[in-house]
């Protein structure tokens, strides 16, 4: 640790947000995330992944299915809560929001958000392998419509 930085964490200059590419809710964030102007820049990999296996070999890549992980460049894992408050923390026009979620007022704000869209999400897309063929679900429009 160089006098330069003994005492301080680490800065992130690039964060990965590993998101179910399955999951159309993951994918519609997702879409969100690209559209924004970033104050660091997010490298968006499908959870689970060769890339998200290539990137990170020592990760638990099954649990990244289960909620939203987000991997700073200096090695920092944030997950469910925490890992979309640093997503809006890269972003410009929701930095300040992020900050206010990491307060004792904002933190059950954020909290019962990720609650919610966990929610949804179980309603909506079926258990990975529930066909048998190992593979995540994701519900489509019925046919005929």
């Amino acid at each position: 640790m160089t006098a330069r930085t003994a005492g301080r964490r680490p800065s992130v200059s690039r964060l990965t947000v590993l998101y179910d590419a399955q999951c159309s809710l993951c994918v519609h964030l997702r879409q969100w995330l690209i559209r924004q102007r970033q104050l660091v820049p997010l490298d968006l990999v499908p959870a689970g992944s060769a890339e998200a296996h290539r990137r990170f070999p020592v990760l638990d890549h099954s649990a990244t299915l289960e909620e939203i992980t987000v991997i700073g460049d200096g090695g920092q894992v944030y997950r469910s809560t925490s890992a979309w408050i640093v997503c809006l923390w890269a972003l410009a026009e929701h930095r300040p929001k992020s900050h206010w979620l990491t307060t004792p007022a904002g933190r059950p704000f954020a909290r019962a958000t990720v609650l919610a869209a966990a929610k949804y999400r179980s309603l909506t897309a079926a258990p990975c392998g529930a066909d048998g063929g190992g593979e995540c679900a994701v519900p489509g429009p019925e046919p005929g419509r």
